[in-house]
């Protein structure tokens, strides 16, 4: 099999790498800090910045649809195509990029939370008891 070179990168990890330069067919190979592999995006540094805020960002965009478009707010129906398109960008591969920064853990969980302030019967509540009456789990908890 033979391999596009204008699609090949190259990731140095660790602090310490010396950065070579590597060739393929003679040409050389660009560098990537970040590179997306089977949906999920693996960064140089090993952190999961950038893919926490890509699934914040596809499932606040999905959200943000869903909000528009439906015009009927029934409950059901609400959280039904929020398990079913929204909460699925947010848990794509958290066993492999499993935030453990506050900072990505609030960025996923704000989804949500915007989710349950849908419901105007539920908007007073607190966040805990929003999710406890929709009976939804915190992003944390799965």
């Amino acid at each position: 099999m033979k391999f596009n070179v204008e699609k090949c990168k190259v990731l140095h990890y660790g602090r310490n790498s010396i950065g070579c330069q590597y060739n393929m067919y003679g040409q050389p190979l660009a560098e990537a800090t970040a590179e997306k592999d089977l949906g999920v995006v693996f960064s140089n540094d090993l952190k999961v910045v950038q893919q926490c805020r890509e699934a914040y960002s596809k499932a606040n965009q999905i959200l943000g649809l869903v909000r528009r478009t439906i015009a009927f707010k029934n409950p059901a129906v609400l959280i039904s195509l929020y398990k079913s398109i929204v909460r699925p960008h947010l848990e794509n591969c958290s066993v492999i990029w499993s935030p453990h920064y506050t900072k990505d853990k609030v960025l996923q969980e704000r989804v949500q939370h915007w989710f349950t302030c849908m419901f105007p019967e539920l908007k007073d509540l607190p966040y805990e008891q929003r999710l406890a009456k929709l009976k939804l789990w915190s992003l944390e908890e799965c």
